[in-house]
């Protein structure tokens, strides 16, 4: 189970950039499609569909994953909107079709404690074929006035299968808030480490020179020096 879901991230990895897979078979199927010409997606608040207030077990043989693209550290920014990317592997015996997508944020201590119920998104002619796998994005934003810190998130898909609802936690862990205007971002991040990481080769890679320096002075300088005591 443990490398399933491994090659399952590392394939939705792969491919950031695509808002939904196809996923085709050698017999016509219906593929979900996100992105633009794709199936219709929508946005909506805290109605979604008939079954957002609903709370549903997941249906057997449906395993899902989520990947925040080129964001690993998970940082979030107060009224910005993040993107993650949803896989869904159906390896049941029906098509899966995809209701929607919401998330809560939560103190991280007690989920009881709800912070924000996050806008949900809809999706419309989304079905994801047996033995197949397909990638759903959903964009949220937490309050801009959200104090910075560790939250908990909690992310579902809706889905159903012959006409019965069923629903999957995609995400339930830890986020981290931070201030949109604020020094942090997430390019600022990864670019002060990269700095770090190449400040501190530089500085091995002058060590080792100076140190290779040093030795080879030292050995110069404590060779006996050949005295020539021939007279004439």
């Amino acid at each position: 189970m443990a490398i399933r879901d491994f090659i399952f991230a590392f394939l939705l990895l792969a491919s950031p950039f695509l808002h939904a897979v196809r996923c085709q078979l050698d017999s016509e199927v219906e593929v979900a499609e996100a992105a633009e010409g794709g199936g219709d997606l929508g946005i909506v608040g805290d109605d979604i569909h008939d079954y957002g207030d609903g709370s549903f077990s997941p249906a057997p043989g449906i395993d899902t994953v989520c990947v925040f693209p080129k964001n690993a550290a998970k940082l979030v920014l107060a009224g910005e909107e993040t993107e993650v990317l949803v896989g869904v592997n159906n390896e049941g015996d029906s098509n899966v079709n995809v209701i929607a997508i919401r998330a809560s944020v939560h103190l991280p201590y007690d989920h009881h404690l709800l912070v924000q119920n996050l806008t949900g998104q809809v999706f419309n002619n989304a079905s994801v074929p047996r033995s197949a796998q397909a990638t759903f994005p959903y964009s949220f934003a937490v309050n801009k006035y959200l104090q910075p810190g560790s939250f908990d998130l909690v992310g579902t898909i809706t889905y159903e299968i012959d006409e019965q609802p069923y629903q999957s936690t995609f995400y339930n862990g830890t986020i981290e808030v931070i201030e949109a205007n604020g020094f942090l971002s997430i390019e600022s991040v990864f670019l002060v480490t990269l700095g770090i990481a190449l400040l501190g080769l530089c500085g091995l890679w002058i060590y080792g020179q100076v140190q290779h320096l040093s030795k080879g002075t030292a050995f110069t300088q404590s060779r006996p020096r050949k005295v020539n005591n021939k007279k004439n």
